[in-house]
């Protein structure tokens, strides 16, 4: 089962790592890996929220999403995206943009550090909405509860999430600013070049949220739609429209999937910015690791498990939320690739342990009692 699922992910992976060490030697494969774990690690959720909608969907669009769906995630967000980055950042053409990267790496090197603070603060601004939308909602399990259940009741304040994010934004800024001041002025536009980058990293979030709020809002629509033209059906004979709803209702599922798909490979692809430069070690990185979150997310339908370690997505929106930091940080002082790459690694395996042991306590308690009160009572108290 696992070689079947995983098969495809493990051949290419072993391609990639060959190549990494062929174009850069050993340094270059230790970075790819990493770049695929931290892949792997911010998408986690991906693949779980992929999973819980694929699973509604016969399997021609199934196949629909694991074919093309892997050649937009991967070629077009892992390959074509950075290189728009550099582009526009460094106000070059695109054309230009992949010439010096395969060809001049040292002036495209200087172009990426040029850019670095409006990416920084471009993606900075775009995990961080990402995460502080997470940890502000009311959830009915809660990992970490002395932090969770406190600012689940101050995300009742609406907007309070764009509100912090704005702030947080002007004091890094304003800490430019200061630092230009101090420096004869020599760093002014950089501090409005990480305002400028910020707000359009939010104005970014927004769209990407609204546009997934609007598919999803279509998807129950035509679900709805769907159930009382399936009820209408059973009374009348017909079946005819049934069938075309529910291929209506595919065709938003897959769009939403997209939409949520490009959203959260996006965070990857902002955050291998923080690993390295290398345009050609970035797309081996994070293609490999799109790779496994396609892989994963079959193996999680087929295998029917989608709940059984409940801690995972919050594990991976605390690694957002400290990649989010890490970049805005990065803009005035420089922090170890490794240290990056890690702090999202120890905190999913860290949320993947506190999953197990909930299940323990799960079996446990459901075997010492055998008492359903017992058993939704464990997880909050994890």
């Amino acid at each position: 089962m696992i070689l079947k699922t995983f098969g495809w992910s493990f051949a290419i992976t072993a391609l990639g790592l060959a190549a990494a060490v062929l174009y850069g030697g050993w340094e270059a494969f230790g970075i790819v890996a990493i770049l695929c774990v931290l892949e792997i690690s911010l998408s986690f959720d991906n693949a779980v929220v992929n999973a819980g909608i694929l699973k509604k969907m016969n399997a021609f669009w199934q196949k629909i999403f694991l074919t093309i769906g892997v050649l937009i995630a991967v070629f077009g967000m892992r390959l074509v995206f950075p290189v728009v980055i550099v582009a526009i950042s460094a106000k070059i053409g695109p054309i230009e943009a992949v010439d010096l990267a395969l060809n001049d790496a040292d002036r495209y090197q200087e172009l990426v550090t040029d850019a670095h603070p409006s990416i920084a603060a471009f993606g900075g601004m775009f995990l961080l909405m990402i995460f502080l939308d997470f940890i502000f909602e009311d959830r009915d399990i809660q990992w970490l509860r002395w932090i969770e259940r406190p600012l689940a009741k101050l995300g009742k304040v609406d907007m309070l999430s764009v509100c912090i994010a704005l702030i947080i934004l002007l004091i890094t800024s304003m800490t430019f600013a200061t630092h230009a001041h101090q420096h004869g002025g020599a760093h002014v536009d950089k501090a409005q070049t990480v305002l400028i980058s910020g707000i359009a990293g939010l104005i970014t979030y927004l769209v990407v949220g609204g546009l997934s709020g609007y598919f999803e809002n279509r998807l129950e629509e035509e679900e709805e739609r769907e159930h009382e033209a399936e009820e209408e059906a059973q009374r009348s004979g017909k079946k005819v429209s049934v069938v075309q709803l529910a291929g209506k209702a595919a065709f938003f599922m897959f769009l939403y999937l997209e939409v949520l798909d490009a959203s959260f490979s996006f965070d990857g692809v902002i955050g291998a910015f923080a690993i390295t430069n290398d345009i050609v070690l970035m797309a081996l990185g994070l293609g490999v690791g799109a790779m496994y979150v396609r892989s994963l997310t079959v193996y999680l339908v087929r295998q029917g498990t989608l709940d059984d370690y409940v801690y995972l997505e919050h594990g991976a929106h605390y690694a957002i939320g400290a990649l989010a930091v890490i970049l805005m940080v990065t803009i005035q002082y420089e922090i170890n690739e490794v240290i990056t790459g890690l702090v999202g690694v120890v905190l999913i395996a860290w949320s993947f342990w506190s999953s197990v042991r909930r299940n323990r306590a799960l079996a446990a308690a459901e075997g010492g009692s055998g008492s359903s009160d017992d058993k939704t009572e464990v997880p909050s108290g994890v």
